[in-house]
C-alpha cells in the first residue's frame, strides 16, 4: 500500500509510502490519497491531518515514469489518469 493511515483521536497522520521513488506520487498514490483525505473530511471527529512521507523523504512530486507512460497510451484530448485534486482542490469542512 502507498499510502499509510493512523490516527490517534483527532489526529490523523497520513504517510506517502514510496521511499524507493522518494514518495513520488504516481497515478494509485494519488488515488490513495484522495480517498485518505476524503475519509478524514468525513469523520466528525478528526481535526487535524499531518501529511507526512517515509523513509527520510517528503515528496518528490509526480512520479513522472509512472504518469508518463500513461499519458503516452492517452487519446488524445482523453483524460490523463487522475486529476490531482488531491493536491489543488481539496476542501474540508473542519477548522483550520
Amino acid at each position: 500500500m502507498s499510502v499509510l493511515i493512523e490516527s490517534d483521536g483527532p489526529v490523523t497522520i497520513v504517510t506517502i509510502d514510496r521511499p524507493h521513488r522518494r514518495n513520488a506520487v504516481d497515478p494509485d498514490t494519488a488515488i490513495a490519497l484522495r480517498n485518505a483525505f476524503a475519509a478524514f473530511a468525513a469523520d466528525e471527529n478528526a481535526r487535524v491531518a499531518i501529511l507526512t512521507g517515509s523513509g527520510g523523504h517528503f515528496c518528490a512530486g509526480f512520479d513522472l515514469n509512472a504518469v508518463g507512460g500513461e499519458m503516452n497510451k492517452a487519446t488524445p484530448g482523453a483524460s490523463r489518469g487522475p486529476k490531482w485534486e488531491v493536491f489543488v482542490g481539496a476542501r474540508n469542512p473542519q477548522p483550520s
